[in-house]
């Protein structure tokens, strides 16, 4: 056992007591929380997460959307009157309408500690310098990260409204060592760099800190970043603007995601059957916001695809020593973006961890159409200047996929520098 780690019974323990105290806080104050605990006949306080698991109702994101739409701007999740309120976000949408998200002073406190314990798990002090190659919009997670290093005390510099190529050379000039961003903006901006003739080798960046979009917990994604930025080693976290930063990376293992246990209560359940999933197996990502008390999420089905460490089988510690709540290969998918292609089930994660084995390709973008009720799919790749034989590599792309997906799916290319980049997520399925 860690003496450094809480072990899993305190772990529960102390995630038991903060539930109750959640729930002691928000009732009556939250209507939707309170009409949602008498319409269920739940309890407001609980003897085991068991309990809590077995009686209180799950949260989806579209209630949340049909809450706001009914009761604007803001829904009936708020715990406290708006004048208590000093931040504004949004989600970003590309699942329906935005989700507006205020928060109190002391709930964003919380997620700023939250913040904190990405930076620690990845090593970031107050040595670092620290780049944020965002836009700086009303989304959660740049202002929620920016904050935070100036916690931690690392220099802090936002790359808000800025072309990529200015973006690249301020790196380089304030000799940064950390980058924020998402996995295709960091392959981007190597992108460029190599358009630019600008060489990444005197680059001293060591860490990039990623979100946003699977690829980070990607083997095929991570390598190729790593490769185009010599030196660096990708880390990833996630999270949502309406939970705010939920894992870390694992300090001793690649690809797995641990849960901030004190600030998150997660489960992983079957889609289908709402029951909680076998370890190993692939399920949705559930999670109660234990410290926003401001404005909790409940058993929230965050659509989030993934799967428990092996580990929590034997009751045992992760190879770092932690007890908390491990997802392997970090975040897999998202429940809305599968698509079924002649009787075979085909996640975006499977495709990129495919295109990115190909360090010829630098952009893709996959098309899904409909003849009838049937679904096809056309991968469209953007081979980069180096490639010398690009009919090969459309052949070995389409062998590629076929060996691992069991489907023939035509490959064509896309002329260089057309297919688009994101600094945000980026939108690769495209449906027609």
């Amino acid at each position: 056992m860690s003496d450094s780690f809480p072990s899993a019974a305190a772990i529960q323990d102390s995630q038991l007591k903060s539930l109750n105290d959640l729930l002691r806080e928000i009732v009556p104050g939250n209507a939707f929380y309170t009409r949602k605990i008498l319409e269920s006949s739940a309890p407001r306080e609980y003897g085991s997460l068991a309990d809590f698991f077995n009686a209180f109702p799950f949260t989806t994101k579209q209630e949340l959307a049909r809450d706001q739409e009914e009761h604007p701007l803001y829904g009936r999740t708020l715990t406290y009157p708006i004048e208590r309120y000093s931040r504004f976000h949004q989600t970003s949408g590309t699942s329906g309408k935005p989700l507006r998200w205020v928060d109190t002073p002391e709930s964003w406190e919380q997620l700023v500690q939250s913040w904190l314990e990405v930076y620690r798990a990845a090593g970031v002090t107050a040595k670092d310098v620290t780049y944020f190659a965002f836009s700086f919009g009303p989304f959660l997670g740049f202002w929620l990260a920016f904050d935070a290093g100036t916690r931690l005390g690392t220099l802090c510099i936002p790359g808000g409204g800025l072309t990529t190529l200015v973006r690249l050379k301020t790196i380089l000039e304030t000799n940064a060592t950390v980058l924020c961003c998402t996995p295709s903006y960091a392959i981007h901006l190597a992108d460029t760099a190599r358009n630019e003739n600008i060489d990444l080798r005197n680059s001293r960046v060591r860490q990039i800190i990623v979100a946003g979009e699977p690829g980070g917990s990607l083997p095929a994604t991570r390598a190729q970043i790593e490769r185009l930025w010599p030196g660096a080693k990708v880390f990833d976290h996630h999270g949502m603007t309406e939970t705010g930063p939920i894992t870390y990376e694992c300090p001793a293992k690649a690809c797995r995601l641990h849960v901030v246990h004190w600030a998150y209560l997660a489960e992983v359940i079957d889609r289908d059957t709402s029951k909680p999933v076998a370890i190993g197996s692939p399920g949705e990502l559930v999670v109660t916001t234990l410290k926003r008390i401001g404005s909790p999420l409940i058993r929230y089905r965050t659509g989030d695809l993934v799967r428990l460490a092996a580990h929590h089988n034997k009751n045992e510690p992760c190879e770092c020593g932690r007890f908390d709540l491990a997802l392997e290969g970090g975040i897999l998918g998202r429940t809305d973006d599968m698509v079924v292609v002649r009787g075979v089930n085909v996640y975006p994660t499977a495709v990129e961890q495919i295109i990115r084995e190909f360090n010829e390709i630098t952009e893709f973008q996959v098309q899904i159409s409909h003849k009838g009720s049937l679904a096809e799919m056309h991968v469209l790749i953007e081979p980069s200047h180096q490639a010398r034989n690009v009919a090969a590599l459309v052949a070995a792309v389409e062998k590629a996929l076929q060996t691992a997906l069991s489907l023939r799916i035509p490959v064509t290319t896309a002329a260089p520098n057309t297919l688009p980049r994101a600094e945000l997520k980026a939108k690769r399925w495209i449906r027609k």
